[in-house]
C-alpha cells in the first residue's frame, strides 16, 4: 500500500465523515461471531473504539463506500449460499492498507457474489490499523509490525471454518481465499505461512490446517518492500510447491499499488511449479471490488468462476 492511500485511510479514520462511535453490523439475516474464545492473542493498545466510516466524495461506480476501523475484536460472518450449495467456502479479506478495511467494496458485496454462486462466503473483519505490513505517515516509511495480528486472525479464522465445515456443508478440501489491495497481501502471506501458526492453540480448531485450498488475489500490495531487484518479490512471501492455486488480477493503471505487486508474485509461484493465472487489464486503478464499469475488468468475476471449475473446486 503506497503512501497516498494510507494517508487517505488515515484521514478517514481521522476526519469524522459521516462517523458512528459504533461496530460494523452485517446487514439482516447475518451474525458476525467473534473468533477467538477469549481475548485475541498479542494484543494492541486501540486509540478509540470501533468506528464505521462512510465518505460520499470516494464514489466507487457512482457510489460511496464504508470502512471499519478501530478493530480490536475481530469476527467472522458467514454468508450461506443461495441456490444449490456447491460446498466451496471463501473466506473474504477485505483491503485498506492495514489502516481499516473496506467493508462493503471488498467485503459484504463480494460475500454477496459469492452465495449467488452456491458458494459461502465468510467476511473476516480482521484487526486495524497496523496489523501487516503498512505506510506510517508520521514516520514517513514503510513500517513491518512485530506481531502480524491480521495473519493471525486468517490464521484463526481458515481453521475455524474447516473445523466447522460439516456443521456449515463445506467440503473441508474446498476452502479459499480472497482479497483485494492489503487484503491481497494477506492472501499471499497464509498462502505461505500456514504450516505453523503464528499464536499458541486455543483449542480444537487450531488443530486444523489453516492452508487455503485455493487462492484469489485482486491489486496485491507489500508485495516489493524489502528487495533489491526489480522483479524480486518480498521474503516475507516464502512461496513453494506447497502454495495453493492463485488466481491474480490487476489494472496496469493502478496508481497505488503497481502491477509488478502482482508480476512478482506470479513469477515467483511459476518458479515453484504453483498452478497460477493472472490476468493484467489496461485501465481501472485501484480499489474498484466488482462493481460494475465500462471498463473490461469489470467482468473479472466470470474469470474466477471459469478458474475455480478449471482447477476442480465447482462444476461448469
Amino acid at each position: 500500500m503506497q503512501p497516498i492511500l494510507s494517508a487517505l485511510c488515515l484521514a478517514l479514520a481521522c476526519s469524522g465523515l459521516s462517523a458512528e462511535t459504533n461496530l460494523w453490523q452485517p446487514s439482516p439475516g447475518h451474525t458476525q461471531v467473534p473468533i477467538w474464545p477469549g481475548e485475541a492473542p498479542d494484543p494492541e493498545l486501540v486509540a478509540g473504539p470501533e468506528f464505521v466510516t462512510n465518505a460520499p466524495s470516494l464514489l466507487v461506480a457512482g457510489r460511496p463506500w464504508a470502512s471499519v476501523g478501530n478493530v480490536s475484536q475481530p469476527t467472522m460472518t458467514v454468508y450461506s449460499p443461495k441456490g444449490t450449495n456447491t460446498s466451496v467456502a471463501v473466506v473474504v479479506f477485505p483491503g485498506g492498507g492495514y489502516w481499516e478495511l473496506a467493508i462493503d467494496l471488498e467485503g459484504t458485496e463480494i460475500c454477496d457474489w459469492l452465495t449467488s454462486k452456491g458458494m459461502t462466503g465468510v467476511l473476516l473483519k480482521y484487526r486495524v490499523p497496523g496489523s501487516g505490513p503498512h505506510w506510517d505517515p508520521e514516520q514517513h516509511r514503510h513500517v513491518v509490525p512485530k506481531v502480524l495480528t491480521a495473519l493471525e486472525d486468517a490464521q484463526r479464522t481458515l481453521g475455524l471454518v474447516r473445523f466447522r465445515a460439516a456443521e456449515w456443508h463445506i467440503d473441508p478440501h474446498k476452502i479459499g481465499v480472497i482479497g483485494f489491495s492489503a487484503g491481497g497481501h494477506l492472501v499471499a502471506a497464509i498462502s505461505t505461512h500456514f504450516e505453523q501458526r503464528l499464536y499458541p492453540a486455543v483449542d480444537a480448531a487450531d488443530k486444523e490446517s489453516c492452508r487455503p485450498d485455493f487462492a484469489v488475489a485482486l491489486y496485491p500490495g507489500h508485495m516489493l518492500e524489502d528487495t533489491s531487484g526489480e522483479f524480486d518479490l518480498n521474503p516475507t512471501i516464502p512461496v513453494t510447491s506447497k502454495t495453493p492455486p492463485t488466481f491474480l488480477l490487476q489494472a496496469e493503471d493502478d496508481p497505488v499499488d503497481e502491477v509488478r505487486n502482482s508480476l512478482v508474485y506470479y513469477i515467483a509461484l511459476k518458479k515453484a511449479g504453483v498452478p497460477v493465472e493472472m490476468h493484467l487489464y489496461a485501465q481501472r486503478g485501484h480499489a474498484f471490488g466488482l462493481r460494475p464499469t465500462k471498463f473490461p475488468i469489470t467482468g473479472w468475476p466470470q474469470l474466477v468462476e471459469k478458474w475455480l471449475s478449471t482447477i476442480g473446486m465447482i462444476s461448469e
